[in-house]
């Protein structure tokens, strides 16, 4: 028969990959950050799709500070050539996006897009 100092170990262990878990699903779920990009249309591909997403863009993104990322996002439609979209990207991809007027954008992102 073990003892409670014998369990302490397994016990700690679960609480351990418990906490680790909770947090993964936390920074997975609430985790977001910030992107900015102009839309060019001919970064646009027409794919097959089953969820009434058939259109893709790839292109140059930047936060708030500046720094580049390309990212990939899927719409239902084409969108409006030279449109400022702000993205709230979590870690699987593209949450959310909306248009966005040019004087919105923050003054480091400015700079990329004259």
């Amino acid at each position: 028969m073990e003892t409670i100092s014998e369990k302490i170990p397994i016990i700690l262990t679960v609480i351990i990959a418990i906490i680790i878990g909770v947090g993964a699903i936390y920074f997975m779920e609430f985790h977001e950050t910030i992107y900015y990009t102009q839309i060019d249309n001919s970064k646009l591909e027409q794919i097959p799709s089953s969820d009434n997403m058939g259109f893709e863009y790839t292109l140059d993104c930047y936060n708030p500070s500046g720094k580049r990322r390309e990212i990939k996002f899927k719409t239902s439609r084409e969108l409006r050539e030279d449109a400022y979209l702000m993205l709230e990207v979590k870690i699987l991809g593209v949450h959310s996006w909306k248009e966005v007027q040019y004087e919105e954008l923050p003054e480091k992102v400015k700079v990329k897009f004259e």
